[in-house]
């Protein structure tokens, strides 16, 4: 038991490194071989976080690799690591066999599914470092193995895509290490998350204005990958990329990888104590504010649609960083509430325009007219999920809003009043970019022409569809528990 945290990031990345030596040819070899790899590695990771429910995180802390006494790279599972973990491992086997179905016919199957794999276990070792150098490696790692899957087809706009995404992430990561470099230097002595920061009052004083300089240099690293405007440029041209990679790189891996790290960052970093009522508060809040309302409206007026659905989930990641910036136990709560049912919402959106894409070849908002009647199941998760990010109650976005705009008003803080009123107009901009879409599909303004057959997908990519949204809608029906435990881990109990 003592190791047994280090196999949900192991097996799904050694067995993606056997997947790339092997290649198999043989499709329902290579399917068997990738959905056995997926599932094993959310049932471990599943066992782990009941260990650690049951018994704590300190039976479970070990150490992969160790530099010296005070750098090593490190495992333990806390709180806010068991969540994201969860929420890892069980939407990306449910994506796996969609993406095994859609890829179906694609080139290069072996390569893709490797990586797919190997981004598993990095993300899963995102969620369970015990440490913020341990964070940063698997950060990083996130990074180089979703490079070949965003350039896949490797045609001219794949290229140019990953080559946006890889330098915005490496200057990100550049800023990001900086605030690392300041918390040893003016930490406990050690990178170890805890509740509450990391910094000696002792060491701190008369170094404040540098160190929050270090924050924001941290949080605007950090945040590229959670898309925070102006560094956002490299999201909205990953749609060219397969629409599994899309779904998940926007929904569960690289953006919610962003958006725990700068959890990470305020909470068991540099401490709200420290932050709150500074410059350093105003500037990031006012970021996350800025880019709600940005996202939202070029969402409006961008008719392709995973372009669309980019820069919503751009405006819904700002609504959880706006809620982090609130820094207080209320606001990580509607974050991380937030957090979680946009991450169903989402990844169902995305793989709806995927079916549609695959179906009938069309990406424009303008192209859905009647495709309401012909596709009726994937129109009827759209719709639901569409209905959802909107936050009509119960629903899950309703309760991600509500918990948000109660820590702002509790908060007292003016910007944070500025804040509600963006996500007030951010509302009704969600509302006028899904519904119109929705209404198109379901009242055609005219009649089709194109006389083809459509119909939806094969229950191969529908199951998993419908799994997601059955999975969120339940979350957010019973949310009492989840909410009771998210509370736990917001006040540091967990």
């Amino acid at each position: 038991m003592y190791r047994i945290l280090t196999l949900p990031i192991l097996i799904p990345m050694l067995m993606g490194l056997v997947l790339l030596i092997w290649q198999p040819r043989v499709s329902w070899i290579r399917k068997t071989y990738v959905i056995t790899a997926a599932v094993l590695t959310s049932v471990i990771s599943g066992i782990c976080i009941v260990i650690n429910g049951v018994y704590g995180g300190d039976l479970l802390a070990c150490i992969m690799v160790r530099f010296s006494d005070i750098i090593s790279i490190s495992l333990r599972m806390d709180g806010a690591g068991m969540v994201y973990g969860a929420l890892v491992s069980v939407l990306w086997p449910m994506a796996t066999v969609y993406a095994l179905d859609y890829m179906d016919h694609a080139a290069h199957q072996n390569r893709f599914f490797a990586f797919w794999l190997m981004t598993f276990g990095v993300v899963l070792g995102i969620a369970y470092a015990e440490d913020f150098l341990s964070l940063y490696l698997f950060y990083e790692l996130m990074t180089l193995t979703c490079l070949p899957m965003v350039m896949h087809t490797m045609d001219e706009e794949a290229r140019y895509a990953g080559r946006k995404y890889l330098c915005y992430s490496l200057a990100g990561a550049a800023f990001a290490f900086i605030g690392i470099v300041f918390l040893l230097q003016y930490g406990t002595g050690h990178l170890n998350f805890t509740y509450g920061g990391v910094l000696d009052p002792a060491r701190v004083a008369g170094s404040e204005t540098a160190l929050l300089v270090a924050f924001v240099a941290a949080f605007f690293g950090f945040g590229v990958k959670a898309a925070v405007f102006p560094f956002h440029g490299w999201m909205p041209d990953l749609v060219v990329s397969p629409t599994p990679v899309s779904a998940l790189l926007h929904a569960v891996a690289v953006v919610k990888g962003g958006v725990f790290a700068i959890v990470r960052l305020i909470y068991f970093g540099f401490g709200v104590d420290f932050l709150k009522g500074t410059w350093a508060q105003t500037a990031v809040m006012t970021a996350a504010i800025i880019t709600i309302v940005y996202g939202s409206a070029r969402a409006l007026r961008t008719p392709h649609l995973k372009r669309r659905l980019a820069f919503s989930t751009l405006s819904n990641l700002s609504y959880i960083l706006f809620s982090l910036t609130i820094m207080s136990p209320a606001g990580l709560l509607g974050g991380m509430i937030h957090m979680i049912y946009h991450a169903f919402t989402k990844i169902t959106m995305y793989c709806c325009a995927g079916s549609i894409l695959h179906q009938c070849g069309r990406e424009y908002v303008y192209e859905m007219e009647g495709l309401g009647k012909r596709m009726p199941m994937t129109f009827a998760l759209f719709t639901l999920s569409s209905l959802a990010l909107i936050g009509v109650p119960p629903l899950g976005g309703f309760a991600g809003k509500w918990v948000i705009s109660e820590a702002a008003v509790a908060s007292a803080y003016p910007l944070a009043y500025v804040g509600i009123g963006a996500l007030i107009l951010s509302t009704l901009l969600t509302t006028l970019y899904l519904l119109t879409l929705v209404a198109r599909a379901y009242f055609p303004l005219g009649e089709e022409k194109e006389q083809m057959e459509i119909h939806d997908p094969g229950m191969g990519t529908t199951i998993p569809m419908i799994l997601m949204t059955a999975t969120g809608v339940l979350l957010a029906l019973c949310s009492d528990p989840l909410i009771r435990l998210l509370q736990q881990v917001s006040l540091g109990i967990l």
